[in-house]
């Protein structure tokens, strides 16, 4: 979905909007996106679609503003409202929404069909060629993979020459590898074209390697923005932990504060096991929600010693579970459940079982203090 015959970008997204829908879901967001990738992440139902639906004209806003560059697309107090065709805009939908019965070279030119003849070819050819699907010109899309489906949509929404480009996970569907390589065309399309595209995913992977800017959204909120390292790697709020793979989140209270060490010492809810995490915004009785990855968690046969790791204690295999290359083993630490990923050499070399007792062993900084989820 798009019109226009320049590829040059208008410049910078700008949006502010706030929207309610019928069932009192309410959203309200306010960002810039530059030339490169927005990648914006989140739970279900937080909002994402919804942004780049209003963006797109596809859903109003009950208020704000959306620009492109110079250009006002949505503008409550000046009661401009574009319309959807004349914004300019590339927009692929998670379901794709080709059209079965027309073939690749018929879907691609399909939004430039007031384009004359034979620029119309050689543009819908550049596409093809781009994405590395020329070969499939004749083809209808119930004859193709998935994956060469994705590519057929990008071409379809990328030769209208946008002034920027809405994805709603478009490679959802797709195993790594084919991702991988689509991710790889599409970077490099974006190196010779500058132009904002907004990125929705719930993959913190593609996150890392496309997005110059993150948003993450939940509840109809915008809870942080910022470089991939930024608000990725080291999350303060759960929802963000969550996203970005931290199995294990746990309500605390603090119990004591070292500041001369930097560390707060807490005791997990319903439980006698307490960690030592980071020194954080909060005095001895007050409540905490601290997040740690599965991954960072060391599994000991017996009692360790002589660790860096301040936190060492005891626990006893509840159930184990082979997903692919990994074990996801849950572990009972006197009423607190931690979820542990080993690999099966570590499995076998530490004879793990259910029942089987073991320590558990964390460092202080592999502890995240982070803000409850809006849905908590």
């Amino acid at each position: 979905m798009a019109s226009g015959n320049s590829g040059e970008s208008d410049g910078r997204l700008s949006v502010r909007i706030a929207y309610r829908t019928s069932n009192s879901f309410a959203l309200e967001a306010e960002f810039e996106a530059s030339a490169g990738f927005t990648m914006i992440l989140g739970p279900s139902g937080g909002g994402k679609t919804t942004i780049l639906n209003c963006i797109a004209g596809l859903a109003r806003p009950d208020a704000g503003r959306i620009a492109l560059g110079a250009r006002v697309l949505f503008d409550s107090a000046a009661r401009i409202e574009m319309p959807v065709a004349e914004r300019r805009l590339g927009y692929v939908f998670q379901n794709l929404a080709l059209f079965p019965h027309l073939t690749v070279a018929q879907n691609v030119q399909y939004g430039i069909a007031k384009v004359p003849a034979e620029e119309r070819r050689a543009r819908m050819m550049t596409m093809l060629e781009s994405f590395r699907i020329a070969h499939l010109i004749a083809r209808k899309p119930g004859e193709i993979s998935g994956g060469e489906r994705q590519r057929v949509a990008l071409a379809r929404s990328i030769v209208t020459n946008p002034a920027a480009i809405l994805l709603d996970e478009p490679l959802i569907a797709l195993d790594n590898a084919t991702r991988s390589k689509i991710l790889d065309d599409l970077r490099a399309w974006n190196a010779a074209h500058e132009i904002p595209i907004l990125y929705v995913t719930h993959s913190p992977a593609e996150a890392f390697a496309l997005g110059e800017r993150v948003l993450v959204l939940d509840g109809g909120r915008i809870l942080a923005q910022g470089t991939a390292q930024e608000v990725l790697a080291t999350p303060r709020h759960e929802t963000i932990a969550q996203v970005v793979g931290f199995e294990n989140v746990f309500d605390a209270t603090v119990r004591s504060i070292a500041e001369t060490q930097g560390t707060m010492l807490c005791q997990l809810d319903g439980s006698t096991t307490r960690l030592e995490v980071p020194l954080g915004h909060a005095e001895t009785g007050a409540r905490v929600r601290i997040a740690i990855r599965a991954g960072d968690i060391i599994v000991a046969g017996e009692r360790p010693h002589g660790l860096s790791a301040r936190n060492s204690f005891p626990g006893r295999v509840e159930s184990m579970r082979r997903e692919g290359v990994r074990v996801v083993v849950m572990i009972d630490a006197e009423g607190a459940t931690f979820e542990v990923h080993l690999t099966p050499g570590a499995i076998d070399a530490l004879r793990i079982e259910a029942g089987k007792k073991v320590w558990l062993v964390i460092k202080t900084y592999s502890c995240n203090l982070v803000e409850p989820s809006v849905r908590s």
